[in-house]
């Protein structure tokens, strides 16, 4: 046996090694955090028998968001997704505990699935381990209310609508300053605030060396400044008081939403994953952040110079501030506020989409696609949180789309550049939608030529187009549409014929041989304005009166810009250049000239060496049409008193204006009547002086009459007897 055992050990001489064996188990990494852990509550509590079905469903649930994790030399079913059972009452209790593989798809599952609708009686609700463990640390007791602090009375944002001339505001940046003014429509304007509270603290309101362009609101209740190092200021109140500061460091664009209550801030920057912010005015918490592109929306096979040329989807607003939205690849991104979660978890599919815009009266959005997948190109209209279709129109032979909604959201109009089959010729027509109307009729407008303007005019159903048979013409056509024809029939036994609107696209008029490039409505609709703007361009503007028929020609040389104030009482035309600088040569045109709505100048231009903004203060419209068109019918009614408070404010003007002058006279009359009382006095005196004399006495001086005749002219005519 011993024999065996030797032979056996000489056999296997050289294979063992002369270390001395210590084994040491190869433990997993030890995870001291639980950051990876979820847990999911307001799960249904069902009996045990139910217990794999539902784990099934809540399984396939989280399973979307990441890789469950997994636990190595285990049973292979046994995963980091646990829904525990009371033994005693033979039911699950109603929350699910889950480890995902990463930290990041944990926090992405509290953001996707917190308020996730279950079923129609359950909700979840979904909490960090970390966070559900350290609540059960907190002791607990009879709650303490905490003492409120004390009431801080907020700046009257809208204090400027209660002025008692019912002005209109502006704010212009010209050098270094920034200035707020008030216009009346009828004379030179008036300072508000030029930041002499700042002036006296020894620095410039909004310097235009540290600050970017100034915004105010849609309401006009905030003036927001732009400070690129830091983020966005708001002012308002009587005073500009500053009322928030929302940190965004290089921000140089900011949009406010339409109800006021939320702001976005883009500072442009591509590597950045927080370049647009969300946050809410009120409390100035932070909502969101985005970066400058949608997930796969630049395509990685082109080449940089290409993927730097590509603009970033701008993101829209819905007009009551409910969902903002942004297009991606084949799908727009529509977020609820104010939470800024996914509408119903998911984006909203839409092949092959090039642009898309929300109403501006009602949450649908309007997109167009051009041809794609062997599918025409459509122009699509999508109601929202429904996400039901409620009109499409496909296009063909297409190049290009633009989309113009009406103020009043009750028309769309499309403007499609479309081509022939050989792809050298473009022409356009119009597709205007009545988006009111049962069904959503379409009605397509065949124009021969070059379309280089359409606008829809404010609160009414015309419309204006620029055009030319050549868009580089430098003669163009303006014509007017209505959306609805007049149609009069005269019925027996009445005298006069009764007229009635038919919905059918009807030409009013055409203004040939017109040197203009672009078309501005009044906000009141109405008057338009034809203007011929650009530095290669005589700056002249044509007032248009479309019920009068009237026109008035004005000039303003070397204007860029023409913008209506909120009540189309006046409109100014700017020379303005970029703050980063440019339009040097032209640094004495630079200024802006105020008109009212017929053409007439209000004050002489103002000029500045660099001006860099204009912008008018906007309000909110608190008339329905129907209210204006009870005050229009009855204007003669106000007429009286308007007239009556205008008199009233020139004789103030006036008085204002004379009142050095009434001082002065005042001072001589006082002087005359010292100087008559002074010489009353020594009277006396004086009739001793010469010997009882009086020289104011009239009986003293011997008066002669003396008539004395003048021929002006005379004429003689010579009368035949009849």
């Amino acid at each position: 046996m011993t024999a065996s055992i030797e032979e056996e050990s000489a056999s296997l001489d050289g294979y063992f090694s002369d270390t001395p064996l210590k084994p040491e188990p190869s433990y997993p990494p030890l995870l001291s955090t639980f950051d990876r852990c979820i847990v999911l509550t307001n799960l249904p509590k069902v009996p045990s028998s139910k217990h794999d079905k539902l784990s099934k469903v809540v399984l396939k649930l989280v399973s979307r968001i990441g890789n469950i994790a997994s636990y190595e030399d285990e049973d292979p079913s046994s995963t980091g997704f646990y829904l525990p059972i009371d033994e005693e009452k033979d039911a699950t209790v109603g929350c699910a505990f889950v480890e995902y593989e990463t930290v990041a798809d944990a926090k992405k599952a509290l953001e996707v699935l917190q308020d996730y609708k279950f079923d129609k009686n359950h909700v979840l609700k979904v909490t960090l381990y970390e966070r559900a463990a350290s609540l059960e640390a907190v002791e607990e007791g009879e709650f303490t209310m905490p003492e409120p602090e004390p009431y801080k009375e907020l700046a009257n944002t809208m204090e400027w609508l209660e002025d008692s001339c019912q002005r209109d505001q502006f704010a212009i940046r010209h050098g270094s300053e920034t200035a707020v003014y008030w216009s009346d429509g009828k004379g030179d304007p008036v300072v508000d605030y030029d930041g002499e509270r700042e002036k006296k603290a020894g620095i410039n309101w909004c310097d235009c060396k540290l600050f970017d362009y100034v915004q105010w609101s849609p309401k006009g209740s905030y003036f927001a400044t732009l400070v690129p190092n830091k983020g966005v200021i708001l002012w308002g109140g009587k005073n500009f008081e500053k009322l928030g500061r929302f940190p965004a460091p290089g921000v140089d664009f900011v949009t406010f939403s339409p109800q006021e209550n939320y702001i976005l801030t883009n500072n442009n920057n591509r590597n950045d994953p927080q370049a647009i912010k969300v946050f809410s005015i009120r409390t100035g918490k932070l909502l969101r952040a985005f970066p400058l592109y949608p997930k796969d929306f630049l395509d990685d096979s082109l080449p940089e110079t290409e993927r730097q040329q590509i603009l970033p989807p701008p993101f829209q607003w819905s007009h009551d501030d409910k969902y903002l939205a942004r297009m991606g690849k084949d799908l727009i991104s529509v977020f609820e506020t104010p939470k800024m979660t996914l509408l119903d978890k998911r984006s909203l599919g839409c092949d092959g989409i090039n642009e898309f815009q929300f109403s501006p009266k009602a949450n649908i959005i309007a997109y167009w696609a051009p041809e794609h997948k062997n599918q025409p190109a459509h122009v699509d209209l999508i109601e929202l949180p429904s996400r039901k279709s409620l009109r499409q129109k496909n296009l063909f032979n297409v190049t290009k789309c633009s989309m113009v909604w009406q103020e009043e959201g009750e028309y769309l109009g499309v403007k499609v550049t479309r081509h022939t089959k050989s792809k050298k010729t473009l022409y356009n027509n119009l597709e205007l939608f009545r988006v009111n109307e049962p069904g959503i009729p379409v009605e397509m407008l065949d124009i021969k030529d070059a379309v280089m303007a359409f606008q829809w005019e404010p609160n009414g159903s015309r419309f204006a187009i620029l055009h030319a048979e050549n868009p580089s013409a430098t003669k163009v056509s303006v014509s007017f549409y209505d959306m609805f024809r007049t149609s009069e029939e005269k019925k027996k036994g009445k005298k006069k014929a009764e007229t009635s609107n038919i919905a059918e696209v009807n030409k009013v008029e055409t203004l040939e041989g017109k040197q203009c490039n672009c078309i501005f409505w009044s906000p009141a609709g109405r008057t338009i304005i034809l203007a011929a703007l650009g530095d290669s361009s005589s700056g002249t503007l044509e007032f248009y009166d479309c019920e009068n028929k009237t026109l008035v020609i004005k000039e303003h040389y070397r204007a860029n810009q023409v913008l209506w104030d909120p009540s189309g009482r006046s409109v100014a035309t700017t020379v303005s250049q970029p703050i980063g600088g440019g339009h040097f040569k032209f640094a004495m045109d630079n200024g802006y000239i105020l008109w009212t709505f017929q053409g007439k100048q209000l004050c002489q231009p103002q000029s500045f060496e660099t001006f860099y903004q204009f912008q008018w203060r906007p309000r909110e419209k608190l008339c329905s049409k129907e209210e204006v068109a009870e005050i229009a019918k009855n204007i003669k009614k106000y007429e009286k008193q308007f007239n009556a408070f205008d008199e009233a404010k020139k004789r103030k003007l006036r008085l204002e204006e004379t009142k050095e002058k009434r001082k002065s006279r005042a001072a001589f009359r006082s002087t005359l009547a010292r100087l008559k009382e002074w010489r009353t006095r020594q009277k006396q005196e004086r009739m001793v002086l010469l010997d009882g004399y009086d020289s104011e006495d009239e009986s003293n001086f011997v008066v002669h009459e003396v008539v004395m005749e003048t021929v002006l002219s005379s004429k003689e005519e010579l009368i035949t007897p009849a």
